[in-house]
């Protein structure tokens, strides 16, 4: 999963031109009549001017992105949370239009052709989401900024000069004026009727009180918090009474700041659990069936309604369960499947151990399952990233509620590699057979491959080197599972059925998402769907579904975006034959950043052409 690869794309969304873009009403065409290559150059170059001119006013507008950027402008800074902010954040955007709408796109090249187009239905889409801008749970057990508040702390502020540590105790202090506007910001949804359900809060209660728990606000080991900052400062080329200083500062902003923020939003989050409801779709808030069409909309770039989503989940769970039921005959299993998939599910041989050991031999396993694809990315590859990927488990603060695996991207000047995250909270929900396919689709060649590669294109804005089309990122973390098959790789069967069983998992989001968002299923029946359906542990459906809940329509864009690839992929096949290069369509999947699947399958298609062209 992006989810904090996710999560940082979170961050990033309401201010990347085009991270919540539908795809582009129009394609990207040829212009209408010749111009000269100097009139081309000349708008070309003022457009994409205009692209870094507006993605650097977004982000300088936004200290959060600043600090996922590697920019220390507003290193002691948050986001501001607040009506006011959103207003503004329309008007720069509107703004934005306008000066967009002075460029010609007929006089511009290919490659800013396709920058306009997008940029354009971004600004487009961003303004027509005004109004659903209250339609979301700011606390919740994937991205509530009672996580990433901390989490932004802990994994992105990093300490290399006493400047930065300053920074980072005005952050501390910071908290408890950003929890305040969070709290308003619960009470205006609240006052709509927008509050999340039930389950939430008992997640967002335990991640909070977990804040501020050790030191300074009680006896015992250092809190999350001080462990970090003391670890950073630590490192510092700076006298013990200087770092000693510090310290003292971070502690006091811990109990003048921090722990009365923790314990002000923690007051409030109980009062809402106390009006919250079990209805869990979106379909229960001020016109839920519009705004859950729309997110299906811009999350797979598609024109596919809920039903027909509904139903391709159902066909793709059909399919995949026959090819599971092959596995099963290839190992001598005797039963039917419900019985391999308990098999699967309860058998000790499948699982490490519950134990310090246990979590490092299931760290070190994804480490050389990784190691071993990078020795050979050149057979599928003639483009790799130059940034590092490293593996970690997830931050015990966090690790009860956040989601079994995610990646996270490196920083754009290479100070932070990329990072494949494995929650080992609960090992019985790590199975070693799903091993290899998630270290594929977080690490190599999946997400890092795609998100490093495009932080670090040349020619591209950077609006579309950081940005996000969820259904082109989650529809390749999903087709790097599949193809390392095609390579020989899961020689294991087991390993194999591993990889079809994640397969089996986002065919069943099709079908469970839209049942709880249009179709409305219970959060028990949307659990009950997974157990039935899949070997997963009942602690992986229980957190999907509630991901589900919090996320509508995210985790239809896997399966989408997969089924797609796949489909441009034979189509040039079928079209090219022997002049098919695998090295070549996957570098091009890469080489444009984050596109909609439309203005992806135009470009294969000019691809697929210009291929018959050379050999013409």
């Amino acid at each position: 999963m992006k989810t904090t690869k996710t999560l940082v794309a979170a961050a990033l969304s309401a201010l990347l031109l085009s991270a919540c873009a539908t795809a582009p009403s129009s394609t990207v065409s040829e212009p209408a009549r010749e111009y000269t290559s100097a009139q081309i150059q000349a708008e070309s170059a003022r457009a994409n001017e205009l692209f870094e001119a507006i993605f650097m006013e977004n982000v300088m507008a936004s200290p959060i992105t600043q600090t996922y950027l590697g920019i220390k402008q507003d290193y002691g800074k948050w986001d501001e949370i607040s009506e006011s902010a959103r207003q503004q954040d329309l008007d720069r955007t509107k703004k934005h239009l306008a000066q967009l709408n002075t460029i010609d796109p007929e006089q511009l090249d290919h490659q800013t052709r396709i920058s306009y187009s997008l940029a354009k239905q971004g600004l487009e889409d961003q303004i027509a989401n005004f109004k659903w801008r209250h339609h979301s749970y700011p606390v919740n057990q994937m991205y509530g900024v009672h996580s990433t508040t901390p989490a932004l702390l802990i994994n992105q502020h990093a300490i290399t000069s006493v400047e930065d540590a300053q920074a980072y105790i005005s952050r501390l202090n910071g908290i408890d004026e950003r929890f305040k506007q969070l709290i308003a910001d619960l009470q205006l949804k609240a006052d709509r009727g927008i509050i999340a359900p039930k389950f939430v809060f008992n997640h967002v209660l335990s991640d909070s009180k977990n804040i501020i728990q050790g030191a300074p606000f009680a006896e015992g080991e250092d809190s999350t918090l001080l462990a970090d900052f003391k670890r950073k400062v630590g490192k510092l080329e700076i006298s013990k009474a200087e770092k000693q200083q510090l310290i003292a500062e971070a502690n006091e902003a811990l109990l003048k700041s921090v722990e009365p923020a923790y314990t002000s939003l923690i007051t409030y989050v109980e009062s809402l659990q106390a009006k919250a409801d079990t209805r869990d779709g979106v379909w229960k808030l001020p016109q839920g069936d519009e705004y859950y069409n729309m997110a299906l909309a811009q999350t797979t770039t598609t024109d596919l309604t809920s039903e027909q989503i509904h139903q391709l989940g159902l066909k793709e769970v059909a399919r995949i369960h026959d090819e599971m039921r092959a596995i099963m005959k290839k190992v001598g299993f005797k039963g039917d499947l419900q019985a391999f998939f308990a098999f699967m599910r309860d058998d000790p041989q499948f699982y490490y151990p519950d134990t310090q050991e246990g979590r490092e031999a299931y760290i070190a396993k994804a480490k050389a399952y990784i190691d071993n694809m990078d020795s050979r990315l050149d057979e599928v590859f003639s483009i790799k990233p130059k940034a590092s990927l490293i593996v970690k488990p997830v931050e015990a603060f966090r690790e009860k509620s956040a989601g079994k695996a995610f990646y996270s991207q490196p920083s754009p000047d290479g100070s932070r590699p990329g990072t494949y995250y494995a929650n080992m909270y609960d090992m019985k929900a790590m199975p070693t057979y799903q091993a290899e396919a998630l270290a594929y689709h977080e690490g190599l060649p999946g997400h890092h491959m795609q998100i490093a590669i495009a932080q670090e294109l040349e020619g591209i804005p950077k609006f579309r080197r950081f940005g996000r089309y969820t259904a082109y990122t989650e529809g390749w973390g999903l087709y790097t599972e599949y193809f390392p098959k095609e390579m020989g790789l899961y020689e294991d069967p087991y390993s194999d059925f591993g990889r079809l069983a994640m397969e089996l998992w986002r065919a069943c989001r099709l079908v469970v998402d839209t049942g709880i968002h249009s179709q409305k299923w219970t959060r028990e029946q949307g659990i009950e769907y997974y157990v039935n359906n899949t070997p997963n542990a009942k602690s992986d459906a229980v957190k999907m579904v509630e991901r589900h809940i919090v996320m509508p329509s995210q985790a239809t864009a896997y399966k989408v975006g997969m089924i797609k690839i796949l489909e441009l992929r034979e189509n040039a096949k079928a079209s090219l034959g022997d002049q098919f290069d695998i090295r070549e369509f996957h570098t091009l999947l890469l080489k444009n950043g984050p596109l909609p699947l439309d203005v992806l399958e135009e470009q294969i298609d000019l691809w697929v052409a210009e291929v018959k062209a050379r050999q013409a």
